[in-house]
């Protein structure tokens, strides 16, 4: 066996995140997981990956103890491909894609003719040949995710492990992305495991799925077997549709295909959620059915988030693809918020584009308006700013805001406001 998942319990702190998790993994299997926001996903992928050591149990890499095997050594079958890109450092793209090369190479040794070949081949398949001398922070958001690849196909692996490497990207970079990881699948013979939000990816490139469930393995199967409505309802609480729609035999799923169309003008109340990655689509579903006045922001165009704002005509504060928050925008943000009832923050990850929001919602809190936040995760999960998020975060939960752990506990809060 490739990899042996033996009971695992991870966490953060006091907090634990995942409990008692055993699967294996199979050579060339393509495994997504998936699983509500903060049902342990990117845990996992951590503790598989040897960043984050279990409390408890233990990952076997082909019979060996990973966390006793030297990390350089590790680096040599197993490539992780965070969520978080980190690329706004001017290096060309030919420079990031060598730096794959760092396990194989000796404290001060220059990179060999073999290296720059190996570097070349990564740059191939990821479709980068005529990239290679660009600066990386010139890239878009899909050019960077690949460069990102790249570099892990550097180290040679035999597994590869990405954290939604889809996220934050357009449609078409997402499709450009499932199809490179396909192609390295079926012709290079990695063994990919991925966390992934959109279940119809899921569905429609992975071989087999791991769900998580409030911090355990709620089912394994491959997505004909696991995702049907029922299934979706009991995990992720919503009402879904799942048809057939190509010749493969994928599921394919629809969210609210029957949903009735609610008046929103029956109430006289005003919301503005912070929202960004998918976090505040229920959200704005539980609220404009209860016929609430809704404005969001700030929100990159094309975020799932964004693309559910229109589609239900609230009034969205948006930024550029892959682009940090403007002061500009940051002020319009305000303004809605000032316009607002209550503030609620969803439970999203900050970065340094989008730090202004919860700068912004920590304003309004100081200012005395009443602010709501969904807190799924423990902000260490969630923070990817060094740090300064979770100050600012801190600052917020000290001020006179109501903490909640779930969307529909935000709709009872704003039920019993009336």
């Amino acid at each position: 066996m490739l990899l042996d998942i033996l009971g695992i319990t991870c966490g953060y702190g006091s907090h634990t995140v995942l409990q008692n998790a055993t699967f294996q993994i199979k050579k060339q299997d393509f495994v997504g997981i998936i699983g509500p926001n903060g049902s342990g996903k990117s845990t996992l992928l951590r503790a598989i990956s040897r960043v984050l050591r279990p409390i408890k149990g233990t990952v076997l890499l082909k019979e060996r103890d990973l966390y006793q095997i030297p990390a350089s050594e590790v680096a040599k079958t197993i490539s992780f491909v965070p969520q978080e890109q980190g690329l706004d450092f001017p290096f060309t793209v030919q420079d990031v894609v060598m730096m794959g090369r760092i396990p194989h190479l000796r404290r001060f040794q220059k990179e060999t003719d073999k290296d720059q070949m190996i570097v070349k081949k990564a740059m191939e398949l990821t479709d980068l040949i005529s990239l290679a001398g660009r600066p990386v922070n010139q890239l878009s958001g899909g050019e960077k995710q690949r460069v990102l690849i790249a570099r892990a196909l550097a180290q040679e692996p035999s597994i590869l492990l990405l954290d939604e490497p889809t996220s934050y990207l357009d449609l078409n970079y997402q499709l450009e992305i499932m199809e490179i990881l396909v192609r390295l699948h079926q012709q290079q013979g990695i063994t990919i495991i991925m966390v992934l939000h959109d279940i119809n990816l899921a569905s429609q490139y992975c071989d087999s799925l791991l769900v998580l469930k409030e911090g355990r393995i709620y089912a394994a199967g491959t997505p004909q077997q696991i995702l049907t409505a029922d299934f979706i309802k009991e995990v992720y609480g919503c009402e879904v549709q799942v048809e057939w729609r190509t010749l493969n035999g994928r599921p394919f799923i629809v969210l609210n295909k029957f949903r009735p169309v609610i008046s929103r003008q029956t109430l006289d109340r005003k919301a503005h959620i912070i929202a960004g990655g998918g976090m505040a689509i229920e959200l704005y579903h539980l609220l404009t059915d209860q016929g609430w006045e809704l404005s969001t922001g700030v929100i990159n165009r094309g975020d799932s988030d964004w693309q559910e704002a229109q589609r239900l005509g609230i009034t969205v504060v948006e930024a550029d693809p892959f682009c940090a928050i403007s002061r500009a925008q940051a002020d319009r943000n305000q303004d809605l918020m000032s316009q607002a009832e209550y503030v609620i923050l969803a439970a999203i990850p900050f970065g340094s584009g989008n730090i202004l929001n919860l700068e912004a919602v920590l304003h309004q809190a100081q200012q005395g308006r009443k602010i709501i936040v969904v807190k799924k995760n423990d902000i260490s999960e969630l923070d990817y700013t060094g740090g300064a998020a979770t100050e600012l975060y801190n600052k917020l939960l000290s001020c006179e805001v109501t903490v909640v752990d779930s969307d529909t506990q935000v709709l009872r809060v704003l039920q019993g406001g009336k």
